[in-house]
């Protein structure tokens, strides 16, 4: 192997990350921190003398300076070319311009007020202003806290990104070398250091960022802890700046929201709103190579002035394009922070950023794996809001909607371009299809606000983490849930209306009017089913009580129903009942099953007929119980769920089979909607509601919107019978429409 050349006087290979200058003698290169050259002063050096032959030659010759308003001062000042940005010159004419004063877009607000909350109800979309820091959950060093304290918890050899603001170049330096300029009596030049990130330094520990900006954060919420990507680090920035440092028209990188806040000194922004004209004309001006000469406030309708003095904290939203002129020696810390509120104008910026071709050191570190992560985790968001029958935020709608677009691209882009930042253990194409399945289930089908208005639903009122999303068991649920969700039967093209489909209009359309009651027994022999029914509206007071005075009595013989009888007007009901004994009493003498199995079987029936089935064993008080304690002592057979909806299966095969029945049994229900009221006391007893309102099941024991087929002995090795897929198909979506219908506990 070939050796490697070595250079500089402590003749070591060449390092990509340290600066070196070139001998213009004897043409060796040379560490600047060995020859005490810093890389700022490179530039002003016209030729190059090493310490070897400056002995010989004399000293290194320096540039002369021939103007003051141009980044390259060695250019002649013949007036033919205009003022630079960033020069002595721009500045002193900044000043002297006059711009819209900034109260007229800044909100100011009390520190207790900035609150995830607030900016959630009423957006984000101009910059606040807190005069008094208490209430923020901000915490910082005293007022006192100085440049040399910076270097004594960072440490003195940390190399930082420094600006030089006469040319707007960057350029890197050790802290310690920063402290030593800043307090020479003389400074050369105009430095400004804005991008110390301090996070994994000891002074870490006397900052705490704003409450706001570590709730809403999406690395603070949404980023994993085994991730294989390395963390971003964006919330604890130190800004020193010396006097007329300024730093040209920007949007902060990935079009974060920002804070500031001055410790000590002053500082002003030039702020313009991202308005679409706003935002292209700076992309533009981004691009143009006389970029510099042109002063973009100049280019919009409106540029802000916004004074920020000592104790000050700006709040900076999404987009805003911002100019910054330090008026004095100056500290200030702040953070950036991704979040839902403007998902789609952080993906736009982003977008923007690729598009002016900006360098990965100035964009969001790993912007593109941290919208795979949010993603990820606002599809858990828009599920459990679906499954709370609770709207999500408008904002939250748009940003996914943006987010599925700009996920979609990405995948697109791989193939020409193949480094990727989407995670591992994320499958982006199904993870694209299931967020755009939900937003379908918003917009179709008036699922979306329409309908939760109608039905009083109303909307979240904000959206959650990662970290206080529902229990490990919801979330596991969840996925077996959704296990069974990618394998739907699903059926295409119209079909003529089943006989179920016909019950199941007129059952919705009768008890929407209706509410439930409560139970009402007492001790008898006779299989009785009692129920109560409220009018929801104010209707006269004579059918609410004739209402009571229907009773609906089961007859049992030798363990199978032989009558149903309806006392009363609900024609309906008994019509319906006493079709439905029959197919039972076909399942018992069918099957030759035992009592209890039967007993299973009426529930499968009357969960079909929406009515809530109380265990004979359990004491009537229960029945006053809420569901999620019934549903936490569940009875080992009658309140599993794979037996439920077997039996409901079983029975709903039958009814679907028996077209005349069920005809009849339509048409009755149609005709009349008297309901029955209190009778005698039952062994078993039951309450007659809508199947949408009855008391939800627990989470983890919610059905799968389309369950197996069943097979058990009864049916091996036989064909089914003709229309048994349809009724299938039919559970499926009464399942289904079931967990998303309001609830009347």
């Amino acid at each position: 192997m070939a050796t490697a050349q070595l250079y500089c006087v402590c003749r070591q290979p060449y390092d990509v990350s340290r600066f070196m200058i070139e001998c213009d003698i004897c043409k060796d290169w040379f560490h600047g921190s060995c020859v005490e050259v810093e890389e700022h002063h490179a530039v002003d050096i016209d030729v190059y003398h090493c310490p070897s032959c400056d002995v010989h030659h004399g000293p290194s010759l320096m540039k002369k300076r021939r103007n003051w308003h141009r980044h390259d001062y060695t250019e002649p000042d013949d007036g033919s070319k205009p003022v630079q940005a960033g020069t002595s010159v721009f500045v002193r004419e900044l000043q002297t311009r006059t711009f819209p004063n900034g109260d007229e877009i800044l909100q100011p607000m009390q520190g207790s007020q900035v609150t995830q909350r607030y900016l959630e109800r009423h957006g984000f979309r101009y910059p606040i202003a807190v005069h008094k820091m208490e209430g923020l959950g901000l915490c910082l060093p005293p007022p006192d806290f100085s440049v040399k304290d910076v270097e004594r918890y960072v440490g003195g050899d940390k190399v930082i990104d420094v600006i030089d603001v006469a040319r707007q170049a960057d350029s890197k330096m050790k802290l310690s070398a920063f402290v030593k300029y800043y307090y020479s009596p003389q400074r050369p030049k105009v430095l400004n250091v804005i991008s110390l990130e301090f996070s994994d330094t000891k002074m870490s520990e006397l900052v705490v960022v704003p409450d706001i900006a570590q709730k809403m954060s999406w690395v603070e919420n949404y980023w994993p802890d085994d991730s294989y990507f390395p963390k971003p680090f964006v919330q604890k920035y130190c800004l020193m700046g010396v006097k007329d440092s300024y730093t040209d028209f920007h949007i902060d990188f990935g079009g974060t929201s920002v804070w500031y806040h001055v410790l000590w000194g002053e500082k002003i922004f030039y702020l313009i709103k991202p308005t679409p004209a706003n935002l292209a004309l700076y992309e533009e001006w981004s691009s143009s190579p006389t970029q510099s000469e042109v002063f973009f406030g100049e280019k919009v309708d409106k540029c802000y002035k916004c004074v920020v003095q000592q104790g000050t904290t700006l709040l900076i939203p999404t987009g805003w394009i911002h100019a910054v002129l330090t008026s004095q020696d100056c500290m200030a810390f702040g953070g950036n922070f991704l979040h839902n509120l403007n998902i789609g104008m952080q993906l736009r910026c982003y977008e923007m950023e690729r598009r002016l071709k900006t360098p990965d050191l100035f964009k969001f570190p790993y912007f593109e794996a941290i919208c795979w992560y949010v993603a990820k985790n606002l599809l858990e968001t828009l599920k459990e809001s679906r499954e709370d029958n609770c709207l999500p935020p408008e904002y939250l709608i748009k940003g996914v909607k943006a987010l599925i677009t700009a996920l979609r691209n990405w995948l697109k882009r791989e193939v020409t371009e193949p480094a990727s930042e989407v995670p591992d253990h994320i499958r982006p194409n199904h993870l694209i299809k299931m967020l755009t399945k939900e937003i379908q289930y918003l917009e179709n089908g008036n699922c979306g606000s329409k309908l939760m208005k109608s039905h009083g639903i109303s909307a979240c009122p904000s959206t959650r983490s990662a970290h206080e999303r529902g229990s490990h068991a919801r979330r596991t649920a969840r996925r077996l849930r959704d296990h069974h969700h990618h394998h739907p039967h699903h059926s295409h093209g119209p079909k003529a209306p089943s006989n179920l489909d016909i019950f199941e209009q007129h059952t919705q359309e009768v008890l929407k009017k209706l509410e439930m009651g409560t139970y009402e027994e007492d001790a008898s022999f006779n299989l009785t089913v009692n129920g109560k029914f409220n009018k929801v509206s104010t209707a006269s007071a004579a059918v609410a009580e004739r209402s009571l005075d229907n009773k609906l009595r089961l007859v049992l013989c030798n363990g199978c129903i032989v009558r149903a009888d309806v006392l009363g007007n609900n024609l309906g009901l008994c019509v319906f009942l006493k079709s439905s004994c029959l197919k039972l009493h076909r399942i018992c003498s069918e099957y030759a099953t035992s009592p209890s199995t039967e007993e299973d079987a009426i529930q499968g029936m009357l969960s079909m007929a929406g009515l809530l089935y109380s265990h004979p064993s359990e004491d009537p008080s229960s029945s006053q119980e809420s569901w999620w304690s019934r549903t936490n002592h569940p009875s080992p057979d009658y309140r599993c769920p794979a037996k439920l909806k077997h039996r409901i299966q079983e029975h709903k095969n039958f009814m679907d089979s028996q077209d005349s029945g069920s005809n009849s049994s339509s048409e009755a229900w149609s005709s009349r909607t008297h309901s029955p009221a209190h009778g005698e006391s039952p062994t078993l007893a039951y309450q007659y509601c809508e199947t949408s309102l009855s008391p939800p099941l627990h989470p983890s024991k919610r059905p799968a919107s389309n369950p197996p087929p069943i097979s058990n002995q009864a049916t091996k090795g036989k064909r089914p019978k003709k229309g048994m897929a349809t009724a299938k198909q039919r559970l499926g979506k009464i399942l289904k429409l079931s967990r998303h219908k309001p609830f009347f506990v």
